[in-house]
């Protein structure tokens, strides 16, 4: 039974992978499914048009906006993916677009066509600086005024380049260089449960 269900939800995959590559067959694209899942990989000026096809289209009907989110590949020449889920309510299926791009190159923004989209290109802006045209707000959304860097980036330090602490003296919030306290860096990492001159209750039931 279980086999037959697992087969089943294969088979309506590759019948939505084959609608799909009918749909968006004016725009180069490749499908692909892997664990269960269906992704749609565009070039980035082909998203616009591919959210379009994919929320329109009578034998689809991906209306709803899951979510939007950056991915990091520092390594690459193009170090971002931009990946957009979707869920279709018709056919109770998801399905997953992706695109490359760099840290100069700027992606249309998809809030035209899912309004739901200004907030995660708003977040994906501030924790990574994928740039976004045609967005109407693009500004940082969760850092402070006048924070440096994007700290999802993997070449982003750890401790940042900056901590903030109040001042008494001037009573105002002030900005200054990471200064690591080396007190704060030794750590122990002896369980407390390891290390007792007792014997715990229960612990002599396993030197029986």
């Amino acid at each position: 039974m279980a086999t037959s269900t697992k087969q089943n939800a294969q088979d309506a995959l590759q019948d939505l992978a084959s609608t799909v590559s009918d749909g968006l067959e004016n725009i180069d694209h490749s499908v692909s499914i892997a664990f269960g899942e269906l992704t749609v990989e565009v070039a980035s000026e082909d998203v616009v048009p591919t959210l379009k096809v994919l929320r329109d289209d009578v034998q689809m009907k991906f209306i709803s906006f899951i979510d939007m989110c950056g991915v990091d590949y520092p390594a690459r020449a193009k170090r971002f993916d931009v990946v957009y889920h979707l869920m279709s309510p018709t056919l109770n299926q998801r399905i997953r677009v992706k695109a490359q791009t760099d840290e100069d190159t700027p992606v249309a923004s998809a809030t035209d066509v899912f309004p739901g989209a200004n907030w995660f290109e708003r977040e994906a802006y501030d924790m990574y600086g994928i740039l976004f045209t045609g967005h109407p707000d693009l500004r940082r959304l969760l850092t402070d005024y006048g924070f440096e860097g994007h700290p999802l980036r993997k070449d982003f330090p750890l401790t940042g380049f900056v901590e903030v602490r109040y001042d008494d003296e001037t009573k105002r919030v002030v900005y200054e260089p990471v200064h690591l306290r080396q007190e704060f860096r030794d750590f122990d990492f002896l369980s407390p449960w390891e290390g007792a001159e007792y014997v715990l209750p229960g612990d002599e039931k396993a030197q029986k």
